[in-house]
């Protein structure tokens, strides 16, 4: 079922569902050549809940989540090689004006990231970040804004602040993986990339599924938890 477009504006049959997250991904790569992508989500068509997304060396791709119901959501839009379980994941998000941490550890790892100041977006409608945005930011910065996953589902990405790491590390079984650098190689999580640099974004996601399997699994998880 495509998505119309009628004057500028994004419309759907009566019966399509669009479901949004607010939360951050954080990404950065090191100098052992792996690749990291924290999510952390305050809300989320589950409820609040992390992940960390994990490209290795030699590319190989690991979903780290706390739970079955994280699991079953991120892996209906996103694809990996191997998706792990881990009950002890925490992230840990403490923002403020100038300098900001964020602290992310589970069985073996730990990840910990200080970040600047943050850039501000205005808010914008949907068909801003599809026609509009998603162009600029292909050409300047190198991502996408909109798009279809490996999986189809539609999404914007709509941008509420941006900022850069300016330090971090990670430690993986006792191993430090090296100098902080941008998340490069690309990743292939999803159909865009992290920018060119290890960043912070404060970001609310769209997500709609033509195919209705991303509704489904939602109602069977039973929707946002308290």
């Amino acid at each position: 079922m495509p998505i119309r477009q009628n004057d500028g504006v994004t419309s759907s049959p009566p019966d399509d569902r669009y479901f949004e997250l607010d939360g951050i991904i954080a990404a950065a790569g090191f100098g052992s050549g792996d690749r990291v992508v924290v999510g952390h989500w305050a809300a989320s068509p589950i409820g609040p809940f992390s992940d960390i997304m994990w490209a290795e060396p030699d590319d190989w791709r690991t979903l780290f989540v706390a739970d079955e119901r994280a699991k079953a959501f991120v892996s209906a839009v996103y694809e990996f090689d191997s998706v792990i379980v881990v009950p002890s994941l925490t992230v840990r998000w403490a923002p403020s004006g100038s300098s900001s941490r964020l602290d992310a550890s589970w069985t073996g790892a730990e990840v910990s990231f200080n970040v600047g100041r943050a850039l501000p977006f205005p808010p914008r409608p949907n068909w801003i970040t599809q026609r509009v945005e998603a162009p600029i930011a292909r050409t300047t910065m190198k991502v996408e804004t909109y798009g279809v996953s490996p999986t189809g589902v539609y999404e914007w990405y709509r941008t509420k602040r941006l900022r850069r790491i300016t330090d971090g590390w990670a430690v993986v079984s006792g191993h430090d993986l090296g100098p902080l650098g941008p998340p490069t190689p690309t990743c292939g999580f999803g159909f865009s990339e992290p920018p060119p640099f290890a960043s912070l974004t404060e970001v609310t996601p769209r997500l709609h599924d033509p195919s209705h399997a991303l509704d489904a699994l939602i109602d069977q998880l039973g929707g946002a938890q308290a």
